[in-house]
């Protein structure tokens, strides 16, 4: 890099520069790399010649080329030096020339300044002149004036407006010129207003009479199309005029007094107003007290209907077509209800009104009865209309009338439910259907009312439809939920005077077949439509199970006071002889009951006889583990077993004769507890006890107990080792094991070592 530097300064020294020793510092190299690679062998150097011809031709070549790119070079830059010359000199000429031209001016300025005065006089001249020929129209205005007026009262409009035009006019060009001038002060525009006062009155004439046609406009162009068109023709005038007057003014600023009219506009307004004032504001009388009613809204049907046609008839012909009349009617009228109808919203509407307001927006208003009927398409476009009323406000009023629908379903039902509820106490029994199950109009009432209203928000829209099956859902889980408490009541009052309510059964079963009417009810109330239908809400079906599961067991509960004082009766010896009547009587009992409960449809009625037989064999069984008898002798025992097997066979029969499938009768457990009964060999009561108490495995230690005390032969030792073993071998209730010890409560054991009831009192 030393060396290098050192080279480039002698160089620069020498008058050389440091590029070009460079770039030879390179070629020598490059020639030096090539040559070592070409002649690296002996055999050629033989071609040394050749190669040395060839690169001299080839330099000289290359040096040619430069000198002649380098001498066109030199001779561009001699012909551009030849024309800065040239140009230098035709400057300076120009420059002289204009030096000369200068003088001139400066001696004939005394000259121009005489042309300027006569300029000034010539323009005096030519506007006097002009004053000159204004002067017969400026006199004949106040003659303008009165014949425009008279032209105006007869209804000439185009020979009154012409007239008008011609003062106007004058005005203008007046005002104008001063303008233009800078004559226009304060004082001298007053003066021209005041001159032309009356052109102010004469143009709120005309106006006045223009809006007044154009008011009545669809009614005369039945009658009088003519004066509707010269209207329309004035109208179009003014816009010229505006428009001419608009760009000629300069500064844009400065019009003539009462420019722009703007009469264009105006007549649109015009028409707004007159639809607005003759359909929207002159409320009728039907509806001044706040009461909408369908033939209001069918006058407002037919008369829009009416005009919109006369519009399309007659005065589309006689408007520009620029104008596009139909279609501006047909907004104006949309916009007009829209607002007549927000106006609308703030009245205390009920439901009959705002259904009837929903369905006339949406579906009576686009419909081919109106907006699209096969007259008013294809020139009506409902869809560029849009709706009449926004979606939110849509929303207000399908709340608004699913409130109002709600209180007036939930006061109703709560009205049928009390008629329901004092039929309970006739001494009539309820009504049959045809396959003899009791039954009230309860069910039908609900459902038809509910259906009803389902349908009648069907026809507004699918959304309130499923509103109101929600909503419906809902009140029939109240109205479930007061069913329920009607007949806790009517249990209640019923006990405290049974003979108020003689047909007390048959109610309670015509109440389960209501429930099982409304179940069945449900799925075919709620599937007319093509959406899905709502689910039924886990508490609907709660409350209806709940409703027939308190029937139920009201209806049992009955028939246990009846049957209480008979099993009281058992065990006993006189239970224990052949001549007892009290399994007869039992059975008696149970016979006149359940012949009611076939009069409810399945599968309650055989749910009633389950229900039943579940009841008869739980209170058989409390009445043995109540210890009201303990058995003295082996031949009580064995009374007492063939007793036990003999009422689970008459039962069993008495349940088969009813309706009730033997497989689903459980008297057997009877059957099992009599063999306990009936054991003679105690060694081995453990395993029987445990056999028994795998099958049956609620039984609790305390039944144990209280079976083993009833045999009466049974010692403490033995019968604290059965106790033992038990505990040994707890049992685990199956999934779907149906209890039948659970429910039965035994007497609590004595305390040890008491002695005795009489003692210890």
């Amino acid at each position: 890099e030393v060396d290098g530097n050192k080279e480039k300064k002698d160089g620069q020294k020498n008058g050389e520069w440091p590029e070009a020793a460079k770039a030879e510092q390179l070629a020598r190299g490059a020639a030096l790399k090539w040559a070592s690679g070409v002649f690296c062998r002996a055999g050629k150097l033989e071609g040394l010649a050749q190669y040395w011809v060839r690169e001299t031709q080839r330099n000289s070549s290359i040096q040619s080329r430069i000198k002649s790119t380098l001498q066109s070079y030199l001779d561009g830059v001699s012909m551009g030096l030849e024309q800065l010359r040239s140009a230098i000199t035709d400057l300076q000429r120009v420059q002289k020339e204009l030096g000369s031209i200068q003088q001139d001016l400066a001696s004939n300025a005394i000259s121009f300044q005489n042309l300027q005065r006569i300029q000034e006089v010539m323009v005096e001249h030519a506007q006097l002149g002009s004053v000159v020929q204004r002067l017969p129209k400026l006199f004949s205005v106040p003659q303008l004036f009165s014949e425009s007026l008279d032209l105006l009262r007869s209804d000439h409009l185009l020979e009154a407006h012409a007239r008008l035009m011609e003062l106007e006019s004058l005005q203008s060009d007046i005002l104008f010129q001063l303008r233009n001038r800078n004559l226009l002060s304060p004082e001298h525009l007053a003066s021209v207003q005041s001159y032309f006062g009356g052109l102010l009155e004469l143009n709120d004439a005309l106006a006045q009479h223009l809006w007044h046609i154009v008011g009545h406009g669809t009614k005369l162009v039945s009658e009088d199309p003519a004066l509707f068109v010269s209207a329309l023709r004035i109208i179009e005038r003014e816009e010229g005029i505006d428009a001419a007057l608009l760009q000629r003014a300069r500064p844009p600023d400065f019009l003539p007094p009462g420019r722009p009219k703007c009469w264009r506009q105006k007549f649109f307004q015009v028409i707004q107003d007159s639809i607005v004032a003759a359909h929207f504001k002159a409320v009728p009388g039907s509806i001044q007290d706040h009461h909408l009613t369908r033939e209001y809204l069918a006058s407002l049907q037919s008369s829009i209907r009416t005009e919109l046609h006369i519009v399309k008839d007659l005065m589309v012909q006689c408007c520009p077509p620029h104008y596009n009349i139909f279609m501006t009617f047909a907004t104006m009228y949309h916009q007009s209800l829209a607002n007549h109808l927000h106006h609308l919203l703030t009245w205390d509407l009920d439901k009959q009104e705002i259904f009837a307001l929903l369905h006339w927006t949406l579906h009576v208003y686009p419909s081919s009865e109106m907006m699209a009927h096969p007259d008013l398409l294809p020139e009506v476009d409902t869809s560029a209309l849009g709706p009449l009323l926004p979606l939110d406000k849509i929303e207000y009023l399908e709340d608004t009338y699913l409130e109002k629908v709600q209180a007036s379903i939930s006061e109703w039902m709560q009205k049928t439910l009390a008629l329901e509820f004092k039929e309970w106490f006739s001494k009539e029994e309820p009504e049959s259907d045809y396959q003899g199950c009791f039954q009230t109009s309860l069910p039908n009432i609900i459902m038809k009312m509910l259906d009803e209203n389902i349908q009648i928000a069907s026809l507004i829209s699918d959304t309130l439809r499923e509103k109101m099956c929600n909503m419906t859902l809902g009140e029939l889980e109240t109205f479930l939920g007061s069913l329920y408490e009607d007949l806790v009541e009517f249990a209640t009052e019923h006990q405290q005077e049974p003979k108020a309510s003689k047909c007390y059964t048959q109610y309670l079963l015509s109440a389960l077949n209501n429930c099982l009417a409304l179940s069945a009810s449900l799925s075919a109330l709620y599937s007319g439509s093509s959406l899905e239908p709502p689910k039924v809400p886990p508490s609907l079906d709660l409350a209806l199970e709940k409703v027939q599961k308190k029937a139920c067991r009201l209806l049992l509960k009955e028939m246990l006071e009846e049957l209480k004082p008979l099993f009281k009766q058992l065990p006993s010896h006189q239970w224990l002889s052949d001549e007892s009547q009290l399994m007869s009587s039992i059975c008696a009992v149970i016979e006149k009951h359940a012949k009611y409960f076939c009069r409810t449809r399945e599968p309650t009625s055989t749910h009633l006889l389950s229900e039943t037989e579940h009841l008869i064999r739980s209170q058989y069984l409390r009445a043995l583990l109540q210890k009201r008898m303990v058995c003295q002798r082996m031949e009580e025992r064995r009374q007492m077993a063939s007793r036990m097997l003999q009422d689970a066979s008459q039962f069993k029969e008495l349940f088969c004769n009813l309706g009730l499938e033997e497989d689903k009768q459980t008297f057997k457990v009877i059957a099992d507890l009599q063999e306990l009964i009936s054991l003679k060999d105690h060694s081995i009561l453990i395993l029987e006890v445990l056999g028994f108490v795998t099958k049956y495995p609620d039984v609790s230690d305390d039944h144990i107990s209280m079976l083993l005390d009833l045999r009466g032969d049974i010692s403490k030792e033995i019968h604290k080792n059965v106790l033992e073993v038990m505990a040994q071998n707890p049992q685990v209730l199956p999934e779907n094991y149906e209890p039948i010890f659970s429910n039965i409560l035994v007497p609590a054991p004595e305390p040890p070592f008491c002695l005795g009831k009489s003692k210890c009192a």
